[in-house]
Parts: C-alpha cells; sequence; structure tokens
C-alpha cells in the first residue's frame, strides 16, 4: 500500500514541516526495526523508551517522513520533519488515516472496567454471531475476524495494529466490532481516532496501580473513554458500581444504565443458581443461561443493554443467550471423577476473587468445601496481594497460596507479601507452596465429594512467565491430567 503525504497533512494535527512534503508512504511504523525505504516513522515518547532516539537508525533504513514531538539536532535536507503536540495522538490519528478509517465502517463498541471486560465484549460478539451478522473481536483471550482467530498479545493493542485489524474485519464483510478497552489504551491515547458507536462501563476496583499510580488516576483514564464518545453513540453504566454515574458527567452520548438493584433501563434478578448455570429474569423476561454467579448476571445484562442499544430485537437477543457459553478462563466448571469440582477463573483482583467465591458459596451453601488455589503477579502492585490472600482466605475453607507470573521477582516475595494480609486464624487454614502444578494437585488431594476447587488468577493463561522467559502452563490442562489419574 501507498499513499501521498497530503492526505495525512489533512487529517492530522500538525504543528510545522520541515523538508518536502511531496512524499509517497510506502508504510508506517512506530517500531524503528520494522524501517525500510519510503516509511513514515513516528517517534513515540513511550513509558519505558523514548523512540526519538531511534531517528538516526530509521533514517539510515529509508525512513523519508519523522513525525516527533522534537526536532532533532541533525536536519537532513532529504527527509520531511512533521512537529507535532503529542506523538502518540499523531500516531493514533496517522493509523486511521492509513488504514482508510476502518472504524467508522463498523457499529464499533468498546467495554471498560476492572472485571468483566473480556467476558462481555465476547458475548457480544458471539451473539451478534449467533443473530447471523459478521463481527469481529479484540480482547484479551484473543482476537477475532469474523472466524478467525488472531492471537492477542495485549487487551487493547497499538494504535497500528488496532487500525490494521478493524480493516480486516472491515475487508472481512463483518458489521460489528467489539473490543476491551483498557485503561492503558486510554491514556497512552490507542483509541483516538476510532469512531465508537457504543461505550460500556462494567465496574472499578484497586488494578495497575503500578502504572496509574492512583486509583484516581486509573479511574480518570477509564473516563477519557466516555469524554470522546460522539453524541450519536451510546454510553451504558452498571448503576450499581459507584463510578458509573462518574463516567457519564461529561460524555455527549445517550446515557443508559443497567443495575441488580437500582432503578435502570436495564434490570436483572437472580431467581436461582447453580454451578453450571442460573434462572435469570432481564426486564419482566425469565431465561435460562449457562453463567454462573452475579458478577456473570452483571455481564450479561451488560449484553443485553449493548444489543438493544445496537437495534437487535430483544426477543431475539433473550433466545441467542441461552445458547452463550462461558469464555475461556472465566468461572470454567470441571467435575472430577471423585465427585469434586474444580473452576478456572482469571480473577486477579481482590474484588474479582471475592464476587467468584462469594457465587461458589450462594450454590454450595453449607454441603461443601472451599478450597482456593491463588497467587499474585510479579513486577505488579504489591498492594493487592494482601488483599488478595485476605480475600481468599475469608471465603475459603482452605487457601494455598501459591506462584502466578512471578515475572522478575522471586516467588517465595511475593508469598510472603501475600501472607502479611492474613490474621492468626487465617494461617491456620493457609499453605504456601510455590510449585503450581503441586498447589493445584494438592487442592484436589485435599478435596471431597461435593467440595470446589478453585484455581484462580491465570484463567485463560497458559503459560507462567519466570524471570522474564515463559514457561508452558494451564491450570485446566493440570486439572485434566489430575483427573485423568483419577479414573
Amino acid at each position: 500500500m501507498k499513499k501521498d503525504l497530503t492526505g495525512l497533512l489533512i487529517t492530522t494535527p500538525v504543528i510545522k514541516t520541515v523538508g518536502s512534503t511531496d512524499k509517497v508512504i510506502t508504510d508506517v511504523i512506530c517500531d524503528s526495526r520494522k524501517a525500510a525505504e519510503g516509511a513514515l516513522f513516528v517517534a513515540v515518547n513511550g513509558v519505558n523508551i523514548d523512540a526519538h532516539a531511534f531517528i538516526p537508525e530509521v533514517i539510515e533504513k529509508g525512513a523519508s517522513v519523522v513525525v516527533c514531538e522534537v526536532l532533532p539536532e541533525e536536519i537532513r535536507p532529504e527527509i520531511c520533519y512533521i512537529l507535532v503536540k503529542n506523538s502518540s495522538e499523531a500516531l493514533a490519528d496517522i493509523a486511521a488515516w492509513w488504514y482508510n478509517f476502518p472504524s467508522s465502517h463498523l457499529k464499533l463498541v468498546g467495554v471498560t472496567g476492572t472485571n468483566g471486560k473480556t467476558t462481555t465484549a465476547t458475548l457480544l460478539y458471539e451473539l451478534a454471531q449467533l443473530l447471523r451478522h459478521k463481527a469481529g473481536l479484540l480482547s484479551t483471550v484473543c482476537n477475532i475476524i469474523d472466524k478467525r482467530i488472531v492471537p492477542a498479545v495485549q487487551t487493547t493493542p497499538d494504535s497500528l495494529s488496532l487500525n490494521k485489524l478493524l480493516n480486516e474485519m472491515v475487508e472481512a464483510g463483518c458489521e460489528y466490532a467489539f473490543m476491551e478497552v483498557s485503561s492503558h489504551s486510554c491514556s497512552q491515547h490507542r483509541i483516538d481516532g476510532l469512531s465508537f458507536n457504543g461505550a460500556v462501563f462494567t465496574n472499578l476496583t484497586r488494578d495497575h496501580l503500578d502504572y496509574h499510580k492512583t486509583v484516581k488516576n486509573y479511574m480518570n483514564a477509564k473516563k477519557m473513554f466516555f469524554d470522546m464518545l460522539p453524541e450519536d453513540a451510546f454510553a451504558l453504566v452498571n448503576a450499581d458500581d459507584k463510578n458509573g454515574a462518574y463516567m457519564l458527567q461529561n460524555t455527549k452520548a445517550a446515557k443508559y444504565t443497567y443495575s441488580l438493584q437500582n432503578i435502570a433501563d436495564y434490570k436483572c434478578k437472580i431467581i436461582e443458581s447453580r454451578l453450571n448455570g442460573t434462572s435469570l429474569n432481564i426486564n419482566g423476561n425469565d431465561i435460562e443461561v449457562m453463567f454462573t454467579g452475579k458478577f456473570n448476571a452483571y455481564n450479561l445484562l451488560a449484553v443485553y443493554g449493548s444489543a438493544v442499544q445496537l437495534g437487535f430485537s430483544p426477543r431475539d437477543i433473550l433466545i441467542a443467550m441461552t445458547q452463550l457459553v462461558p469464555v475461556a478462563g472465566r468461572f470454567q466448571t470441571l467435575v472430577s471423577p471423585r465427585g469434586y469440582t474444580a473452576i478456572v477463573d482469571y480473577a486477579h483482583t481482590p474484588d474479582a476473587l471475592a464476587n467468584v467465591l462469594n457465587s461458589i458459596k450462594e450454590v454450595i451453601g453449607n454441603k461443601g468445601k472451599i478450597i482456593t488455589v491463588v497467587g499474585a503477579g510479579g513486577n505488579r502492585d504489591k498492594g493487592k496481594r494482601p488483599l488478595m490472600a485476605q480475600e481468599a482466605a475469608t471465603r475459603s475453607d482452605r487457601v494455598i497460596l501459591t506462584s502466578d507470573n512471578p515475572r522478575n521477582e522471586n516467588p517465595e516475595d511475593i508469598l510472603k507479601d501475600m501472607e502479611t494480609g492474613l490474621d492468626g486464624d487465617m494461617r491456620m487454614k493457609a499453605l504456601k507452596i510455590t510449585d503450581r502444578k503441586e498447589a493445584i494437585r494438592t487442592a484436589t488431594f485435599l478435596a471431597q465429594p461435593g467440595d470446589v476447587v478453585l484455581v484462580a488468577g491465570k484463567g485463560h493463561e497458559d503459560y507462567q512467565e519466570i524471570n522474564g522467559v515463559k514457561h508452558h502452563f494451564d491450570d485446566k490442562e493440570v486439572l485434566i491430567e489430575i483427573f485423568n489419574n483419577e479414573i
């Protein structure tokens, strides 16, 4: 693909240009390693690396246009330099231009919040497909273009990758696209330049404070998404979360709410819960779904409200919802040959862990024990480690503290941090087993018929990151191997 540079200059705010703008662009890059003849390089001043340092390198490799916040000391006469206020914002605009503004050719809905993003976005995609509409998905688990799966590297890709994927959806004939919108992507302007038809807010609890530093910063990053919505979009928020109303304060979009507890546009009541499903009443209609727990009732209600706002028939939505199945690693239930139940869940925040454990307790009552295997990630917010252990110990009969993704930290140090959240009684029912496979095996050994083993934290992930190296590890695979030995 080739494009004339003058088209970019019309769509992107520019402070000034230095050098001839009579250029034909052969590629747009923000990674200096991808530089080639005729490329346009955007020098992004990132969290860890300032790409302005690589300007000489990309020029040597043949790049003919450089977009930057600060002009380099050496100005090459054959190069066009484009000075912008913020190179991250410029990259988003340029990426949209390069891929012919793909989001404007789709009905694009973004889902943000601490918990429930993956489930809500994925179920919206599945719903659209069940209703015979081509759709795309951008999520933590995977990206899907109609039915073609593309591995996901991060929750929300960089602007170039994002627009490339959206463009592939357009070319595949997709009508709809559903995506997770992370707080990082908002603060780093990765979603700037996209045309959203709707936004969903699930909830907000402590997370990513290693990056955002404070809960307020984290909350405001998500609010940026709602502030950028156009008047013809919809903004749907969880009315039971105290931050829902805050998200709507400055949005131009049409405002809607969903709730299990308060007056709202979309209401849901849980009639009966089971480990393999729930009876719900949504806006006066009774349905059976293959999901468990209050948190999933919220996710399904967000799906219903979003689908109604997109123009689908409420009756068709409800019928399709009965056919939806849980997302990989989200409250995935496996029944052991010995009669206990194992649940694999991605819960990696204190609030998410509490929600899952509460849901299990609501179903089994006093008919069985809950044994929880839980860890915490290395090189991430240390403040939530004791809270994770505390939530697990408060709501479980036995707790096994173990490794998650220790990354570059000593797993023993992480477990010590978690243990500080336990008082004397809690420590009596807690074990520390650093090896995650052995921790899962021990939990299953302790389980009796009717008990539930919750393996929390990794969900769909099929690796463990240790000292910067990823090793294959899948909680579900470990459980199935254990089950096979029980037969």
